[in-house]
């Protein structure tokens, strides 16, 4: 079973989320402020619902940057009712999959939940190793796990999920919005300009990825 924690000031809400996430089966476990946030990251969590704007001196920034220094890939959505570009860029630059600004559909949040649990703990039904080694990249899709002259290379979850993806359509030409539908689910909302971020962000820590930009389209990886 799957453990969500749910940071949210707003009890009412929070207990709403945390009734929706337990009906669809997700174990849960809930904390209205940062400090007591702060003191249970552990791996026992799956997957984290942040608030960026949090009573007391702990905000959601602080968290996922703690949550990031323990685990890299693990799967955390940013929600404020503060809906700017700034906010969803600084939460994307920190590390975070996605954001949903408030007042926000709890079906929605469920979905996106789903989509990202799904995307981020894929299993292989293969018994054998399936690993694929390309420019100087050893990619272990099983364990999901990327290395560079047997160093790990720490990608977020969504900079794997953009690395599948190209790996899978190599030579291919996407634009933004199809990138947006493959990486984030079509029931994303936001601004393509979360593409060039999270590109940007995988071309630094893969600069032997041959990413080309086809300026005013999208993207293409070459091989």
């Amino acid at each position: 079973m799957f453990k969500i924690a749910v940071v949210e000031d707003e009890k009412n809400l929070a207990s709403l989320v945390e009734k929706y996430l337990k009906n669809e089966g997700y174990s849960v476990v809930v904390f209205n402020n940062g400090e007591d946030a702060m003191e249970n990251i552990d791996d026992s969590i799956h997957l984290w619902i942040l608030d960026i704007m949090l009573p007391g001196i702990v905000t959601g920034y602080d968290l996922i940057k703690e949550i990031r220094k323990k685990n890299e890939a693990k799967p955390i959505i940013f929600t404020s009712a503060r809906d700017q570009d700034i906010d969803k860029v600084m939460g994307l630059e920190l590390g975070s999959d996605d954001y949903v600004s408030k007042p926000y559909s709890i079906r929605e949040l469920m979905l996106r939940v789903k989509n990202l649990l799904t995307r981020s703990y894929r299993e292989s039904n293969s018994e054998s190793a399936n690993i694929l080694e390309f420019n100087g990249y050893v990619i272990d899709f099983d364990k999901r796990i990327v290395t560079e002259n047997g160093q790990n290379i720490n990608l977020t979850s969504k900079e794997y999920d953009l690395l599948y993806f190209l790996l899978e359509n190599k030579t291919k030409a996407f634009s933004r919005d199809q990138i947006l539908d493959n990486v984030w689910g079509n029931d994303y909302f936001g601004s393509d300009r979360v593409v060039d971020d999270l590109m940007r962000r995988l071309r630094q820590k893969m600069p032997n990825l041959n990413v080309e930009t086809i300026y005013g389209f999208g993207y293409r990886l070459l091989v």
